[in-house]
């Protein structure tokens, strides 16, 4: 999600005086890892900013190492397929220990428990080497554990040899599956594993110190996190959105990139054939190159390979997020380009429809995020392009082209820029409070619109989904509190959270060497009802079902997300008390098209096998049963792009609901006052 741009209250700007181990240099001959000098100052000084500054303000304490080293080892081993029972026995101590080490600026436990799963991680490599040395025969019927998250640790080396005969064997299944010859599989497998061994030498200090500090970091919460300087540079990037690549964020899970989120208006979300949460297995330049396997890379090493020269194309390998577990992946083709401000920018469209004989004309204004040109601002370009200055732009056009209602489609946008939610906001309200912000020393700031002007008063429906944030649930939380607009779709993500980005260079000596940042949560976003969006979000109006949903995507699934809670309400008033009276008819009308609606039914039997897919415990390494289970989840298959549609009409028939309602109002009062609502 995005980053806010807020004044951080009370930073810290003291000197402090640390006591450090003496040096402790990495020792390459031996493969063994270990800090290195400035390791121990940095790691005291991110224990005391995120320790006083953080919004949460928590201690470090016994409670907080107890989550530290859980955190440490699920990250390391989540899928418990490397260390032994006997590794974590021997670990155990260290659980009520990490506090005092983070103030100490002791990082033992931290190279000891890499090191030893380096170990662990060479001895499953080298068993994977031997076991495909033979063909796999796939017309046993035995059974693989996909999810071992909540799986015992194995007792012994033999006891993991069967789990990865197994995990090996299911690698050969899937490829098989997706029409690759006995020769292919072994080579293709065989290339991986190596690349696993490869990349393990390649490990640095930096890298176990980043994992460490990060594992530390989420337990504050999940966008608070330690950006080693490499990775703060590829942050920076980001953030301008100067990287000529196909304009994706890109993070590691279980092996595998995960597409974070698709950046609007770049590469990707232009051919629309990649979308969050699909995940990336292989990556080729241009056509009819080689595929690179990059299961198990390191990110920063995936990214590269995915960015290049504006105008060249990059191959995909991605498994869908939506796709059945064991499914063939699918081969995507991506035009490199740059991020501009303009493809970002919001679009609109008309549609036209007649319902009993009257012809109407629904505008539908999409945004993709909330952005600003800074820089033609601060020059004072009174015609800036933002996003509250290009939707005043094209309200004057819908109205001139006289559209009856607006549909304002947020979906997939992540947030941006909090002013230009609160600016959007104005446009259709007259004015007052239309986000609260809380500090972590419990100051509440009440942001305002404190335009008077209205540029538009009538019917309105604002479409979220599970991927709309942050500053997309503050304009759709105004509008929903106010009571100006219904809100229609999926329950948004609940990132009601402000980060502040921190160089650890302004508070350690530099000698020559760069440190790392750490962006940490310094505030949390409150609606002028006094609810947070917080885990939460923003819940619809009507609400339509959402594959997102099954999958688990939102900020209520994440570890260690802040709560909900709530705060004193703003002062304002409701532009109308009607919503009430009618939201249930729009919901009711709703309902019932949707018995009737084939690709509705068709989305149900999608979410609900998703959902099985999730829930699966066992997957068949049996050929036949394999493939039978891959046509049975064709059945009822509804594409992105189907929903997408899908959504978008239901939007259109729930604003021909409501502009019915209006019209049978207005025929029943004809010559008096026209209702608030729409005035």
């Amino acid at each position: 999600m995005k980053i806010f741009k807020f004044a951080w209250p009370g930073l810290i700007a003291a000197t402090i005086l640390f006591a450090f181990p003496k040096e402790n240099n990495k020792n390459a001959d031996s493969g063994v890892l270990t800090p290195e000098i400035y390791h121990h100052r940095e790691q005291q000084m991110i224990t005391f900013l995120l320790s006083r500054n953080h919004y949460q303000n928590k201690t470090i304490d016994d409670s907080l190492s107890s989550a530290f080293y859980k955190n440490y080892i699920e990250r390391l081993d989540g899928s418990r397929v490397y260390l032994l029972k006997s590794d974590i026995e021997s670990f155990k101590h260290y659980r009520l220990e990490l506090d005092d080490a983070l103030q100490a600026g002791n990082l033992d436990a931290a190279y000891h428990i890499f090191n030893v799963f380096m170990t662990r991680f060479n001895e499953r490599m080298e068993y994977a080497l031997r076991l495909l040395e033979k063909p796999f025969d796939f017309s046993i019927d035995e059974y693989y554990q996909p999810d071992r998250e909540y799986a015992p640790w194995a007792e012994n080396s033999a006891e993991l040899d069967e789990i990865w005969r197994k995990l090996l064997k299911n690698e050969a299944l899937k490829l098989k599956l997706a029409g690759k010859k006995e020769d292919e599989i072994n080579k293709n497998l065989v290339k991986r594993y190596k690349n696993y061994i490869k990349r393990l030498k390649q490990s640095e200090s930096e890298d176990v110190f980043q994992y460490f500090m990060n594992a530390f970091a989420e337990t504050f919460d999940p966008h608070t996190g330690y950006m080693s300087p490499k990775r703060s540079e590829d942050f920076k990037i980001q953030m301008s959105h100067s990287l000529e690549g196909i304009g994706a964020l890109l993070n590691m899970e279980d092996d595998y990139t995960k597409v974070v989120e698709i950046v609007p208006g770049g590469p990707a979300d232009k051919a629309g054939n990649l979308q969050a949460n699909d995940r990336i297995s292989a990556v080729g330049q241009g056509a009819g190159s080689e595929m690179v396997d990059v299961i198990g890379w390191r990110i920063d090493d995936v990214v590269r390979l995915i960015r290049g020269p504006k105008g060249t194309s990059v191959r995909l390998q991605i498994h869908p997020a939506d796709a059945p577990i064991g499914a063939i992946p699918k081969t995507i083709s991506i035009v490199r380009d740059k991020v501009r401000l303009a493809d970002r920018a919001a679009k609109s469209d008309t549609i036209d429809f007649v319902e009993n004989g009257r012809r109407h004309r629904i505008g539908v204004i999409e945004i993709a995020d909330f952005y600003s040109d800074y820089e033609a601002k601060r020059k004072g370009d009174p015609n800036y392009s933002s996003t509250s200055n290009d939707v005043k732009r094209i309200l004057g056009e819908l109205k001139s082209a006289d559209v009856d209602g607006i549909v304002v489609d947020l979906r997939g946008n992540g947030g941006g820029f909090l002013d230009e939610a609160i600016k959007l906001s104005g446009l259709f309200i007259k004015d007052g409070p239309v986000v609260q912000v809380r500090y972590s020393g419990g100051k509440v700031e009440v942001n305002n619109d404190t335009d008077s002007r209205v540029f538009y008063d009538g019917p309105l429906v604002v479409l979220v989904d599970r991927l709309s944030a942050s500053a997309s649930e503050i304009f759709s939380a105004a509008i929903q509190d106010y009571g100006r607009g219904i809100i229609a779709g999926d329950q948004s993500f609940g990132k009601g959270t402000v980060q502040n980005v921190v160089d650890l260079q302004r508070f350690l000596p530099r000698n020559g060497k760069k440190y790392g940042q750490i962006k940490l949560t310094v505030a949390k976003f409150y609606r002028i009802n006094g609810g947070s969006t917080q885990n939460v979000g923003v819940i619809p109006d009507i609400s339509f079902p959402s594959k997102l949903e099954a999958m688990e995507v939102g900020e209520r699934y994440q570890e260690f997300a802040l709560l909900w809670d709530r705060i004193k309400k703003a002062p304002y008033e409701q532009v109308s008390e009607d919503l009430k009276e009618i939201v249930p008819r729009l919901e009711s009308s709703h309902r019932s098209r949707m018995k009737e609606n084939e690709k509705y039914t068709n989305l149900i039997k999608e979410i609900d096998r998703i959902k099985d897919d999730r829930s699966r415990k066992l997957l068949s390494l049996q050929e036949d049963k394999r493939r039978e289970l891959l046509e049975e989840s064709k059945k009822h298959k509804v594409s992105n792009s189907d929903y997408e549609e899908f959504v978008l009409n239901e939007a259109v028939n729930i604003m021909s609901d409501y502009i019915s309602i209006i019209d049978r109002r207005l025929q029943s009062n004809a010559g008096s006052k026209l209702p608030e609502l729409i005035k």
